[in-house]
Formats: structure tokens, sequence, C-alpha cells
């Protein structure tokens, strides 16, 4: 494999890992707010962040390559609001969906046909990621004046299957 993928893939599994914490820090957050639909949906976001990030280690390892994984930075741990966690969230995955699509670009510059399948599916995932995670901030933006909305959706998201 090309080294520039190799270390493309590599900060892409570190980004995956950071973004389970940043998951997993608003479920604290929304834990101690008193809002357990939120903290679940958030907890079953960092699951799903985790798989991708083992997505990506397990494609590394099956090619032989060198898996490092990096000091993650502590992630937010305050809001000032569910519409702020909302919107980290939304941000988080543009910025994600920005990283894979640049990893895409490259595997297709490189002509490597492993990554290329790999990231198809990742593109696919991001597709859905980022509208969740719009579809969450739409929601909460309807609601943020009406503690009985955010108590409505908390329950509607405290049904989310993992």
């Amino acid at each position: 494999m090309e080294t520039r993928l190799v270390e493309e893939l590599n900060k892409q599994l570190n980004r995956e890992l950071y973004n389970a914490l940043l998951y997993l820090s608003m479920a604290a957050y929304l834990d101690y707010k008193n809002l357990p639909g939120f903290a679940k949906y958030f907890k079953i976001q960092a699951k799903e962040e985790i798989e991708h990030a083992m997505k990506i280690y397990d494609f590394l390892n099956d090619r032989g390559q060198r898996i490092i994984i990096e000091g993650i930075p502590k992630p937010k741990q305050e809001w000032d609001s569910v519409l702020e966690i909302a919107e980290d969230f939304y941000k988080a995955e543009v910025e994600n969906s920005k990283a894979l699509y640049r990893i895409d670009d490259l595997a297709k510059e490189l002509n490597d046909k492993p990554v290329q399948h790999l990231m198809r599916w990742f593109v696919e995932e991001q597709i859905e990621e980022e509208k969740i995670a719009s579809d969450l901030l739409a929601k909460v933006k309807m609601i943020r004046n009406s503690p009985q909305g955010l108590y409505m959706l908390d329950k509607e998201l405290g049904q989310r299957e993992e």
C-alpha cells in the first residue's frame, strides 16, 4: 500500500476514536442533565464510531500495514444547551465526511482498488450519519424553547435501537 494512504487511514482511525470519545462525553453530560434518551442516543453513536475505527483497523491489518494509535485529544466536556450538542454533533459528522472524501480521492488518484472499495462503504455510511445528525439538529431547533418538546424528544431518542 502507498504510504500516504496508510497514513491517512491511520489518521481516520484515530478520528473515529476521537468522535467516539466526543459522543460518549456528550452522553455523560446528557445523563448528568437527566436526559437519558439523548444520552442513550449518543452512547449508540459512540459505539458506532468504535465500529468504524475497527473496520479501518481490520482493513489495515489484513493488508499487512502498521496501525498507529495516536494520543486522542480530550473531547469537549461542557455545553450550554442541547442545541449546542446537536450543532457539535452535526459539525463532527460533516468534518468526518470531508476527511473520508479526501481519502477516497487519494485512493482513486493512486488507483488503490481495495481502499476505494472500503471508502464506498464509508461514504454510504457517512450519508446516513450526516442525515441522522442533520435530523436531530432540526428537531432540537424546533423545540429549543419548549421544555415539553425536549421531554418528548428525549423519550423518542430513548427508543433508538442499537
